[in-house]
């Protein structure tokens, strides 16, 4: 049937989630930082999501849709009473580093340099307030664990973004393009092990950074299997 449903153009979508938490009938989700539609058939047509969009990328068309299905989307509920709606990971915030110092305080004498959420290249929203004036990490995930001191050396005073192009089987260089193009980035650091399959981040950084049109300082730091620095 021809019936009035909401149409998302993920060119604006920032990814933050608010028209998922909007929607009552659970018809979006954010897959990949962005925003979608899940099922025609929960969409009710009423656009409580609509005013909640900050970017504009939400409207309403005319087209081919199944009909809303309230049942369905009762059962839905019901099988996620109790849980939140959505996933944690994919809802940017900043995190208030002297406050949850103070908590890791009482735990352990070391302190996370972790200044934001999501850390995953491929959640991360384009348009987080974050990456305003950043100096821009970009770390393949397994760097992390090579050496100790990776937050004091490295997370320190960056907004960290992580990934692994091999497990993820994802090009993430349009992804940062869209980061580096429309935010105020300083700087970009790359942080990668020797191996040769941690190149695919490297490569994408680069990418990314002569794609955006922009000239930014940026290295790349490649560690050891030991955790040493190389050359």
């Amino acid at each position: 049937m021809k019936r009035r449903i909401i149409e998302i153009d993920e060119a604006k979508c920032n990814g933050c989630g608010a028209c998922a938490e909007a929607c009552h009938e659970g018809a979006i989700a954010i897959v990949d930082g962005k925003a979608r539609l899940m099922r025609d058939d929960y969409c009710d047509g009423l656009g409580d999501c609509l005013p909640q969009c900050p970017t504009g990328a939400i409207s309403f068309v005319e087209r081919e849709a199944r009909p809303y299905d309230s049942a369905a989307v009762s059962a839905a509920k019901a099988d996620k009473a109790g849980k939140a709606f959505g996933c944690p990971g994919s809802r940017s915030r900043a995190i208030e580093r002297e406050e949850a110092a103070g908590a890791m305080a009482r735990e352990s004498s070391v302190i996370s340099r972790l200044s934001q959420w999501p850390v995953q290249i491929k959640l991360a929203p384009v348009n987080a307030p974050y990456f305003n004036g950043a100096k821009l990490l970009v770390a393949a995930d397994c760097t992390a664990f090579a050496r100790a001191d990776f937050h004091e050396r490295f997370i320190k005073g960056r907004v960290a973004l992580i990934g692994c192009p091999k497990l993820d089987g994802a090009d993430y260089s349009e992804k940062l393009t869209e980061i580096i193009a429309n935010n105020d980035i300083k700087s970009v650091t790359v942080v990668r092990m020797e191996v040769p399959c941690c190149g695919g981040i490297e490569a994408a950084a680069r990418k990314a950074l002569q794609a955006s049109g922009k000239f930014i300082p940026w290295q790349v730091v490649t560690l050891g299997i030991n955790g040493e620095i190389g050359e």
